[in-house]
Parts: C-alpha cells; sequence; structure tokens
C-alpha cells in the first residue's frame, strides 16, 4: 500500500467563503448550502396517490404495494404472532439498546408535559388552561436506505407521554420479508406496546392515516388519526403538507443534516466522523462545517479521504459530501460563525469550541444542540433521551423538535360569575361598538336587563 492509497482519495467538499462579507439576514440564508427542493416535482404524484386511496381504500394500497414495494397485500395490517415472533427473534444487544433508548426517552419526555394552569383575574373571574392528548395518532416509520426502530422509540415515546390512547403505526412492507415490515421495527413496536401496524409505506400511509381507510372484504377499517409524525423522503415530507388542513402534523421533514461550528480546538477526527455519520443516510443528506480555522478545514478535509474510504457506505458518503447542500463554510470569527448557524437553522448543531456551552447557548436557530467532543449526533440519534424527529431544511427558525406537546392541544377555559362580568360588561359593550358588532355588547347587556 503506497501513501496516496493509505491517505484515501480526496473528497470533493465544497467550500462557501464569507470572510470579509458583511451579509444581511436574507444574504446569508441564500449564502447556505442547500439540496434543491423538489417538493413541487412530487407533488403531482402524491395528489394522485392521495385521492387513490381516499377513492379506492384498501384495494388502491394493495396495488401501490405491488407498484412501489414489489409484494402481494390483501390487507396492510401486521398480524399480531408477526408483532410477537419478531420481539422474540430480536437480537439480545439490541433489544437491551432499544430498552436503555426507551428509558432516557421517557424519563425526558415525563418532564416535557408542561402543567395546568388557573389564574383568578379578579373576584370571580377564573380562566384556565388545560392541556389534553389527542386521541389518536398515526407514527410513520421509513424504510428504504436503513432500517428505523430508533424511529420507533422517537415517534411512541412523546405520545405515551402525552396520554394519547390510540396508537397506530406504519411502515413501508419489505418482500424479503414477506410483505410485512422489517422485523426490527416490529420488535420495536412490540417492545413499547403498540400492537396497531401497518405494512403501508410513503404517501399512501400519510394518506390512509389522514382520511381513514372504510372497512371492507380486504378486512377491518384502518380508523382516521388526529396527528401524523414521523420522518420520511420527499413523498411523504410532501404528502405531509398536503394533508395537514385535515391533521395536525409534526413537520415536513426532509433529508437528514448536520452543521459543525468549531475552532481550533476541536478534534479534526472527530468533526470528520460526524460529517460522515450524516451523511451516510442519503446522497441528498447535508453535511455542513463553519469555521474561522483555515487549518482545521484543511484537517478535516485530510481525516474525510481517511475515513469516507474506510466506512461501508463510502459511495453514498461521498456523493452526500460532494453535493451543493454540503461543505465548509469560512468565516471571519466564531460570532459571524454564529450568525451563519442561525441562518442555516440546521437539524442537528454541533459545538466543537473553546467554552462550547456558552456558545451553544448563544445560538437561537437548530432542532437539535450537541456541546462538545463528547455529545456527537448519534448519541441524540439513539439513546441521549432527547428526539430525533427534528426540523430540517432551516425550518428550524419557526418549528420544534418532536415532543409531547406535538401530542397535546391547550384548551382555554373561562369561568366569570355575574359580578365578574359586570364589572367589564361595559368595556365589553364599548369594544363591540367600536367594531360595528353591536350584538355582541347586547349578548352581555342582557344579561343585566
Amino acid at each position: 500500500m503506497n501513501a496516496d492509497t493509505a491517505a484515501g482519495t480526496p473528497v470533493d467538499f465544497p467550500t462557501v467563503d464569507l470572510r470579509g462579507r458583511r451579509l444581511g439576514p436574507a444574504e446569508l440564508k441564500a449564502a447556505m448550502p442547500r439540496a434543491e427542493t423538489t417538493f413541487d416535482v412530487a407533488t403531482e404524484a402524491v395528489e394522485a396517490i392521495i385521492k387513490d386511496v381516499r377513492t379506492r381504500g384498501f384495494e388502491a394500497l394493495g396495488d401501490l404495494a405491488a407498484r412501489f414495494d414489489g409484494v402481494e397485500q390483501e390487507h396492510p395490517r401486521v398480524p399480531a404472532q408477526a408483532l410477537d415472533q419478531a420481539l422474540q427473534s430480536l437480537d439480545s444487544a439490541v433489544r437491551a439498546a432499544l430498552e436503555e433508548s426507551i428509558a432516557r426517552a421517557r424519563t425526558f419526555a415525563a418532564a416535557q408535559k408542561p402543567a395546568d394552569a388557573a389564574v383568578e383575574i379578579a373576584s370571580g373571574a377564573v380562566v384556565r388552561q388545560r392541556w389534553v392528548p389527542v386521541a389518536r395518532v398515526g407514527l410513520y416509520v421509513p424504510g428504504g436506505l436503513a432500517v428505523y426502530p430508533s424511529s420507533v422509540v422517537m415517534n411512541v415515546v412523546p405520545a405515551q407521554a402525552a396520554g394519547v390512547a390510540s396508537l397506530a403505526l406504519a411502515s413501508p412492507p419489505q418482500k424479503e420479508f414477506g410483505g410485512l415490515p422489517h422485523p426490527t421495527i416490529l420488535a420495536a413496536a412490540k417492545l413499547l406496546g403498540i400492537d396497531e401496524v401497518y405494512a403501508i409505506g410513503g404517501a399512501q400511509a400519510v394518506a390512509a392515516f389522514a382520511y381513514g381507510v372504510p372497512a371492507g372484504e380486504a378486512g377491518p377499517a384502518l380508523a382516521p388519526v388526529d396527528v401524523v409524525t414521523g420522518p420520511g423522503n420527499v413523498y411523504v415530507a410532501t404528502a405531509k403538507r398536503l394533508v395537514k388542513s385535515v391533521v395536525g402534523i409534526d413537520a415536513e421533514a426532509g433529508t437528514t443534516e448536520i452543521a459543525i461550528l468549531a475552532d481550533d480546538s476541536a478534534v479534526p477526527a472527530f468533526v470528520a466522523a460526524d460529517l460522515v455519520s450524516q451523511a451516510e443516510h442519503d446522497p441528498h443528506a447535508a453535511s455542513v462545517l463553519v469555521t474561522p480555522s483555515v487549518r482545521l478545514a484543511e484537517a478535516v478535509r485530510a481525516e474525510l479521504a481517511v475515513q469516507v474510504a474506510a466506512t461501508k457506505h463510502s459511495d453514498r458518503v461521498r456523493q452526500a459530501l460532494s453535493g451543493p447542500q454540503s461543505g465548509v463554510i469560512l468565516v471571519d470569527d466564531l460570532e459571524q460563525g454564529r450568525q451563519v448557524c442561525d441562518a442555516y437553522a440546521a437539524e442537528h448543531l454541533e459545538i466543537h469550541t473553546e467554552d462550547a456551552a456558552a456558545v451553544a447557548a448563544r445560538i437561537r436557530n437548530a432542532g437539535a444542540i450537541f456541546v462538545g467532543d463528547y455529545s456527537p449526533v448519534s448519541l441524540g440519534d439513539y439513546c441521549a433521551g432527547s428526539n430525533h424527529v427534528l426540523p430540517t431544511s432551516g425550518t428550524a427558525t419557526f418549528a420544534s423538535g418532536l415532543n409531547v406537546t406535538t401530542f397535546l392541544r391547550a384548551i382555554q377555559v373561562i369561568d366569570y360569575n355575574r359580578e365578574a362580568l359586570r364589572e367589564v360588561s361595559g368595556h365589553i359593550v364599548a369594544l363591540a361598538r367600536a367594531e360595528d358588532l353591536p350584538a355582541h355588547g347586547d349578548a352581555v347587556s342582557v344579561r343585566f336587563s
């Protein structure tokens, strides 16, 4: 082996140089490396799938399973014995890892549930806020390039912590497993007490959850849900966008992304490994390094050449790292780096700097922030206790990761007695007249005439 082979083939990791440039918010956002959006391309196809599922129900789902998954399917409900068998056959180390992940996620989820509030505004005037779980949730777990039992945990645990009574899970049918979802997905569902599981993938799963599927010759009905959650490809994300006037959704999550803010104190091998870890998901995954250090950037490139060559999914990783959504962003200093990170609004943001906790505290926009050398994104993917279903594509500027409140609604309860209403009656009448809605005032006045 010669020196060039040992070093690995250099990775085409693009550079965006923002040094010496003072960009406004809009210009900064425009300068961020992003994958081309494909929502518009997928919309027509997804609209057709949703219409087909609404019109033909289980017959449409069967046709779509044959078309997209290559399986014959009479009814997508996974038999109870298949769930039992999957858990019984689960590798003991994987089961132990899932149990630890569930325990940590439940600990954090339990602390997230907000308390009800009751405020006495004045004597006899009480306003309350009650947090009430939705009745039914549809949880989507993707298939495809990888198997995601961890996504079962991340979707189910906060819903259960919120008190959701009815949970259904869908995951794509797999030809190699007799038309059922991957057995590890089934085992994770069983471990969490989910017995309503469907072998349905993609946009059709979202459509079935949103509108329900009536009972027929194929089998019992699939009841509609109130909220659909879970990550997926562009077709899943597009379907969620199209049904969100019918059901609640967590987010239109796209392909995964990681940004790393790092200075000269960072360990290049750690930074490179974390960039590779997310590039492993998908050829369109985004891996971005933000740094004021040219030395670090070059050291990370050298590490990438070695690590990409050695990793199992090398071709996929190389494609992701060389895409327009990935690369190094060079900045003047950490303050400009922080501004870049807020403009990028990463799904996952790692901080590898001196006093990383203080730097992390100043970040406003990110799905999740990972602080220091020993909090890699992989920790959050599996066993941190946090949730890995997070906003992507810059939506972290306004959206949150999946959490207990995703499955709760705040209901306000107004309880005034006669004297409390009388105290504000004149104000109500005045405002009603100002808005030219006199009947609003009359509805109060009539109580005292």
